[in-house]
């Protein structure tokens, strides 16, 4: 009697343990798959990968599932996609994005692509790494309105992420590291080289037109010669030198000051991101404030409202104020060149799209 009592508890006891692990643990396994990006095209900036964070299948659909779930928000209503929309090469077409509280921000939500290349982030550059950059926005009152603590709760409480991160870095305890890193391999993999100007750069096969070779010779041309003198600040692979700039906005900087906020010095304010132009044409409204409507309107700003006496105002602005005197056939070649560097491709491309659907 007492052996059958001893054996029917130990396999009670067993059955728990065992039942538990199971429950805890659900098809837990840590091997996960290097990511490998195509190969590297003639013309084209080098991969960029950060030692501690080696980009594998797991952890990219990890940040996936994270970018598309309003879990990380406060009411669990607002999601990271909810701002930056993929038809819209990941920007937002208000101007202003609107939080969980209803709160309008003060910047417009810009684009997002080719991060892995870029110095800082933010239009005010705030963030020196894009870990950095992915908790910012949860912890903003006017955005998520949440904490970092709060969305590792609610985290550590689902096994559908317990066993997404297991899968991923081998771990059963979600920290704020791990969520950063999952994040960082998703947006690292979203890259815009697919343009029909890329293509025609490349010698493939392109409806590159001849309005939109004008529009590139005007592009990289002076004023003095006729030209829009983009390619200055916009004139690399990707059209845009992401470092921070005064381009001649207002002639005080008193409501944003920019950079200035950011280092706390006299000389960087008025100081702004200078964004890719690429995918610009899915990107309006324009300028950190979203000011201009249309490529149109920024177009007329450059070549007549430029403020040449903004404090701070880029060197290479200088002869900007002077006018451009582009004719209705110039601006619109400009555009046609614009246009070209819309990537449909990345704006389609299922492995960037909302895994939930």
């Amino acid at each position: 009697m007492y052996k059958r009592a001893l054996i029917g508890f130990i396999v009670f006891i067993f059955i728990i343990q065992f039942g538990c692990r199971r429950e805890n643990k659900p098809d837990y396994v840590f091997d996960p798959i290097p990511f490998t990006f195509p190969e590297r095209q003639t013309g084209y900036p080098q991969y960029e990968m950060n030692d501690d964070n080696k980009l594998t299948e797991e952890g990219i659909t990890l940040g996936r599932y994270l970018f598309y779930d309003p879990i990380l928000s406060g009411d669990s209503s607002q999601s990271c996609a909810s701002c930056h929309k993929q038809e819209n090469a990941f920007a937002d077409l208000r101007r202003f994005s609107v939080g969980i509280t209803g709160a309008i921000g003060k910047r417009n939500a810009m684009g997002l692509f080719n991060l892995m290349w870029h110095p800082n982030f933010f239009w005010d550059g705030r963030a020196n790494t894009l870990r950095e950059q992915v908790i910012a926005p949860i912890e903003d009152p006017n955005e998520m309105n949440s904490s970092m603590s709060e969305v590792l709760r609610k985290l550590n409480q689902s096994n559908f992420y317990r066993k997404l991160f297991y899968n991923a870095f081998g771990i059963y305890n979600i920290k704020e590291e791990h969520y950063a890193k999952a994040m960082e391999q998703f947006l690292f993999t979203m890259i815009s080289f697919n343009s029909e100007y890329d293509k025609w750069f490349r010698g493939e096969p392109s409806t590159f037109s001849d309005s939109a070779f004008r529009g590139l010779q005007i592009f990289n041309s002076e004023p003095n010669m006729g030209g829009a003198d983009c390619f200055h600040c916009h004139g690399n692979i990707h059209f845009g030198s992401l470092k921070m700039a005064n381009n001649g906005l207002d002639e005080t900087h008193q409501t944003d000051i920019g950079f200035g906020a950011t280092t706390k010095q006299e000389h960087d304010k008025g100081k702004f991101k200078v964004v890719s132009l690429r995918n610009i044409e899915l990107t309006a409204p324009y300028m950190h404030d979203g000011r201009f409507a249309t490529l149109e309107e920024v177009i007329d700003f450059y070549s007549t409202g430029v403020h040449a006496n903004s404090p701070n105002i880029d060197p290479l602005m200088d002869q900007i104020p002077l006018g451009l005197n582009l004719d209705a056939q110039q601006k619109a070649d400009l555009i046609a060149f614009l246009k070209s560097l819309t990537d449909y491709h990345f704006t389609t491309n299922q492995n960037f799209s909302n895994p939930f659907k």
